[in-house]
């Protein structure tokens, strides 16, 4: 199969018009539909459903471009660590990691490691389902459970704890809790029950919501329960990473906690030499070493 038409058939695809690939590829519209149409007859099958409105992909086209993504996304990891080089970091990294950890821990801590690294590009993938290092979906990712996946080095960066938090103002207008019991004047705050999320804090959860609490809030992610309680809703569960960067929250019944949760940091194995996953381990490490000093 002629790779040049499925390069031009996957620009067609990703972009759904013949005019915008043209422009992209800086070829002509008559050219990229003349490719399209080559592609289409040595294939015996239509890629491209036409209309007014612009291009749709067909069953066989849909095939196609899953085929061309792949490949896509193979030649460009391929190229940025044919580039890497002993002093230079540059070309773009993919990171995934949950919602909360994301959002409120690593994004704040970035401008650190653009600024070493200023040609990097990284783009951040937050979603709660694990993605697939060994066949590409992300370059590193930093979960709450050790990865079980085969061919993965992974390094263990801590381990955090679900607890109950806070904010100043609250506590000062409704009170200090000092028993369990006493969360049934107020409001708890926490990811829902049937929300992903870490076995641990799931336990947190179920045990508090078996207490008689009149009033609950819940967010499917600790972001939303973070901007809950910063706004004096209630009493949150929240992971104990957050007291650097949020000073406000103040810790309710210290003795009430989950059990660890380990996380960790993974990457593939044919990335071992990759001066972008090196950087980013070793920017990630010191701030996690940061952390743990502050909190000593």
């Amino acid at each position: 199969m002629d790779w040049d038409k499925l390069r031009i058939f996957h620009a067609v695809a990703d972009a759904g018009s013949l005019t915008h690939a043209g422009d992209a590829l800086h070829l002509s519209q008559s050219a990229v539909s003349r490719q399209i149409r080559a592609l289409e007859e040595s294939l015996n099958t239509t890629l491209f459903h036409r209309h007014a409105r612009g291009l749709i992909l067909t069953e066989q086209g849909e095939l196609l471009f899953e085929a061309t993504s792949a490949m896509v996304k193979r030649l460009d990891a391929a190229s940025a660590r044919i580039r890497d080089t002993e002093d230079e970091v540059f070309g773009e990294l993919r990171v995934t990691t949950t919602t909360g950890f994301g959002t409120l821990w690593l994004a704040p801590r970035l401008s650190a490691l653009y600024a070493k690294y200023p040609d990097l590009k990284i783009d951040l993938m937050l979603e709660e389902r694990v993605l697939d290092l060994p066949m590409r979906e992300a370059d590193v990712a930093i979960r709450m459970k050790e990865p079980s996946q085969a061919d993965l080095i992974r390094k263990r960066l801590m381990n955090i704890r679900m607890r109950l938090y806070a904010s100043s103002e609250y506590l000062a207008q409704r009170g200090t809790p000092d028993r369990l019991e006493d969360l049934s004047h107020h409001r708890l705050i926490c990811q829902a029950p049937a929300t992903p999320q870490v076995a641990a804090g799931l336990a947190l959860v179920q045990t508090l919501m078996a207490y008689d609490i009149p009033s609950t809030l819940t967010v499917n992610n600790y972001f939303g329960v973070l901007q809950a309680v910063l706004s004096n809703l209630g009493i949150g569960i929240l992971p104990d990473y957050l007291t650097d960067d949020f000073p406000n929250l103040v810790r309710v019944l210290p003795d009430v906690e989950s059990t660890d949760v380990p996380v960790f940091l993974a990457y593939p194995e044919e990335l071992r030499h990759s001066k972008r996953v090196a950087a980013f381990r070793d920017f990630v490490t010191e701030e996690i070493f940061a952390h743990r000093q502050r909190k000593t």
